[in-house]
């Protein structure tokens, strides 16, 4: 595992590429009612403005020999983010990040947040595997960030970020141990969301531990869910050290954007 310690990783030049890329990202939106605030600071809650996301009408009904509630192969892959969407200095991923091993894959003797641990490692933040999935890093930084869209009913999905809504109470604070043995001391908090789709949760996780030539090593990861009528995405944005929120934010706002977006250009072409 390449060790960073805290505090050592280079810093962002600024969050202008990324909200650059956010506000070009309104063209999608044009028949969804505008964007008309779209902040990228971490807001003190998540009740600020943000775009709402248009809802199927409750009468439309599926075409004889189709089954609307699944998207199809090519909109899932139309609905993943993209390294044009967050900006520069986002890249497509090179391959998952050490860390991910070292310190993700990890157990607990607080059993009801094994599950998380688990969750984590394997990106079934939605307590199933992806259907369609993107990784993209920042160099910069050193993130890694994974988004993916689910491939649920909406009933399972509003469980799970029910079930992630519980973490920051029921595993606030543990222990856990690496497969190499470190030790870590892991701490769960909500994270507020810009106000999109339909129910989402939001969660940093931050991972800590010190190896064993005494260096300390911090793990922060960004969790977010989102279901979108019936649709649903979740990511993680994680680094070693402090994670920008920015992408975070953009991500969440551009995904739900996006699944609105293809949901509706699906309508029209049935």
């Amino acid at each position: 595992m390449t060790a960073r310690a805290r505090g050592a990783l280079p810093t962002r030049s600024g969050a202008i590429p990324v909200r650059g890329a956010l506000l070009a990202s309104c063209a999608l939106t044009l028949a969804l009612g505008g964007c008309a605030t779209l902040g990228l600071e971490h807001p003190p809650t998540a009740r600020q403005p943000l775009p709402t996301i248009e809802k199927p009408p409750p009468s439309s009904k599926s075409a004889p020999g189709t089954d609307k509630a699944l998207l199809t192969d090519a909109q899932a892959q139309n609905a993943l983010l993209t390294e044009t969407d967050l900006g520069a200095p986002w890249t497509a991923t090179h391959g998952a990040a050490t860390w991910r091993d070292g310190m993700l894959k990890a157990t607990t003797d607080a059993g009801q947040c094994q599950p998380l641990l688990d969750a984590l490692y394997a990106d079934t933040l939605l307590r199933a595997p992806a259907r369609v999935a993107v990784g993209l890093d920042d160099p910069d930084s050193g993130a890694q960030l994974r988004y993916q869209i689910a491939a649920r009913r909406p009933s399972d999905v509003d469980a799970a970020l029910t079930w992630l809504g519980t973490m920051p109470a029921d595993c606030a604070r543990f222990t856990a141990r690496t497969q190499t043995g470190l030790v870590e001391d892991v701490r769960v908090n909500s994270a507020p969301l810009p106000e999109v789709g339909d129910k989402r949760q939001g969660l940093r996780v931050t991972v800590a531990t010190t190896t064993d030539d005494d260096q300390d090593l911090l793990l922060t990861l960004d969790v977010a869910a989102v279901r979108v009528g019936q649709d649903a995405f979740a990511l993680t944005n994680g680094g070693l050290g402090d994670v920008p929120n920015d992408a975070t934010q953009a991500a969440v706002q551009i995904g739900a954007l996006r699944l609105a977006d293809v949901r509706k250009q699906g309508r029209v072409q049935v």
